[in-house]
């Protein structure tokens, strides 16, 4: 018997410039008095958390403020944090001011400060035991100062797992921020770099819940096995759509010049969008083999990201398998493909499994991001690790319109050495 059931959820959202001075009114009348901010050093530097923990702290309430959250977080980094909150506490809410570093970091503490074990508990399987938490959370409070991660929107919590050299996540409803504050003015400050790998992370998160499977072609569910990826559906499909369509006008712009304030306010609005979106229906196969992209890294270090240790960020892991991703799932929905394609490229013609692929290679060159695995230090000898690891992300795997073998992630892996 067939799915004939989607479910859709967010939360509260208030957009647009200067949203972010609001917060300690709002957090006032969520009935916090006790409040951890989770931010990291880089975003510290920009002032942003400082003022405003400024503005929260006026309305009465006491703010105690955590900045060690470590871009692309561990799960030690995140252990660390969550010590941190333990011997800070107790608190009646939580507020995360970053990018999905911050967010996700400020998840694991809300998870670990109010209910018992450790990460591995709740880490998805097969890398953890995927427990349930038992107990609410606290109400958190998310301001995105990255557009691309859509943390402030989702139920995820990504991590890395050190001795395994893997990435993964922690997904459940109650993860989910309760109000997502979207300030565009906070990423004005953004490198170009990260407007770009953000900016890919934002147009793979709408073409891959736009693609992922349709929700009435799972299997019926009981009402206890529903999950917030539910494939796509007709809801997600409009937050998805109207994404790409303000990419395609911004996207470029935003990168050459991070003064463009509309350009600005348009990513922010496609990364929101984007968010409502593949956070209820999905993402799928270029986020799967991300996390290995992310997880074993050498000695890669992109411009505009700290310089101390090697990353391969987020939004550029997810991007530099799209393309070849995209050509092997086209047989599966040639018209959402192809539609896709022409959102962000109303110029593209043909009307086979290239046309997604070309447009986004393009796009890629020209946002700057590097030309392939190969660029980032990986070679055919990775291969069979990479698809190791892309294979252990089965939650996102599941909801790719065709489902691939090992040997269809080898291919896809290998097809993405070089882009052009």
């Amino acid at each position: 018997m067939s799915e004939t059931v989607f479910t859709y959820a967010a939360p509260a959202l208030k957009f647009g410039a200067g949203a972010s001075a609001e917060v300690g009114y709002d957090l006032l009348n969520l009935g916090a008095r006790r409040v951890l901010l989770v931010t990291d050093a880089g975003v510290a530097a920009t002032g942003h958390p400082a003022r405003i923990a400024e503005q929260v702290s006026a309305r009465g309430l006491h703010v105690t403020t955590y900045d060690g959250a470590r871009v692309e977080p561990t799960d030690e980094s995140m252990a660390e944090a969550v010590a941190f909150a333990r011997d800070a506490g107790p608190f009646d809410a939580i507020l995360a001011v970053g990018g999905g570093s911050s967010i996700d970091t400020a998840k694991a503490v809300n998870l670990l400060t109010t209910n018992p074990g450790e990460l591995m508990d709740y880490i998805n399987a097969p890398v953890g035991r995927a427990q349930a938490p038992t107990q609410p959370l606290l109400p958190l409070v998310a301001i995105p100062t990255t557009t691309g991660t859509g943390a402030e929107s989702t139920t995820i919590c990504v991590l890395d797992v050190l001795a395994l050299k893997v990435k993964t996540g922690i997904s459940h409803p109650r993860l989910r921020p309760i109000l997502a504050i979207v300030d565009p003015v906070l990423t004005a400050s953004q490198p170009a770099m990260v407007t770009a790998a953000s900016g890919m992370d934002i147009l793979c998160h709408a073409l891959e819940s736009y693609t992922a499977r349709w929700y009435a072609d799972f299997d019926a569910k009981q009402p206890e096995q529903r999950v917030p990826y539910c494939g796509a559906n007709p809801i997600a499909d409009m937050w998805s759509e109207k994404a790409m369509s303000l990419l395609a006008g911004a996207f470029r712009a935003a990168v050459r010049d991070g003064s463009d304030g509309v350009a600005r306010e348009q990513m922010a609005m496609a990364a929101t969008f984007a968010g409502l979106g593949f956070g209820n229906a999905g993402v799928h196969i270029p986020h799967a083999n991300a996390y290995p992209i992310a997880g074993r890294v050498r000695d890669y270090r992109p411009e505009g990201y700290p310089a101390r240790e090697p990353i391969v960020p987020h939004g550029m892991a997810v991007s530099l398998t799209a393309p070849e991703a995209f050509r092997f799932t086209f047989e599966a929905a040639p018209e959402r493909h192809l539609h896709a394609a022409r959102l962000l490229d109303p110029s593209a013609s043909g009307d086979g499994p290239d046309v997604l692929p070309t447009v986004l290679a393009q796009l890629m060159r020209d946002v700057g991001i590097p030309n392939g695995l190969a660029e980032v230090g990986y070679g055919d000898a990775d291969v069979g690790d990479l698809v190791d690891g892309a294979l252990k992300q089965q939650r996102l795997l599941a909801t790719a319109p065709r489902s691939p073998t090992e040997e269809d992630l080898a291919s896809v892996f290998r097809a993405s050495m070089e882009h052009w």
